[in-house]
């Protein structure tokens, strides 16, 4: 069984921010791509930032510039850093992370999703 546990979303201000934090548990053999993605009320969910074992960034072009992510290998860990957030970053953030079992086929796992919700 693998597990990805988030924490750290909540309610600020816009121009505010949070910190999103990610935790892979379980039968783990690897870690390969991990990221988060992002869902509004009635919209698809869509890609924020994604990082490869070897630290490469992705990020959305709404978010560049204000978004960081990064990775902890040893700890299989993601955070993401959201600075100068706005009130259209409000959605459910999910964390996401694709994880070789010791059966050594890889998974699609997601996280139960954390709120961030931005005032104006």
């Amino acid at each position: 069984q693998v597990q990805l546990v988030e924490s750290g979303g909540g309610l600020v201000q816009a121009g505010g921010s949070l910190r999103l934090s990610c935790a892979a548990s379980g039968s783990i053999l690897r870690v390969n791509g991990m990221g988060w993605y992002r869902q509004a009320p009635g919209k698809q969910r869509d890609l924020v930032a994604t990082i490869t074992s070897g630290s490469s960034t992705n990020y959305a072009d709404s978010v560049k510039g204000r978004f960081t992510i990064s990775r902890d290998n040893a700890k299989n860990t993601v955070v993401l850093q959201m600075n100068s957030l706005k009130p259209e970053d409000t959605a459910v953030y999910y964390c996401n992370a694709h994880i070789a079992t010791m059966t050594q086929v890889v998974y699609n796992y997601w996280g139960q999703g954390t709120q961030v919700t931005v005032s104006s």
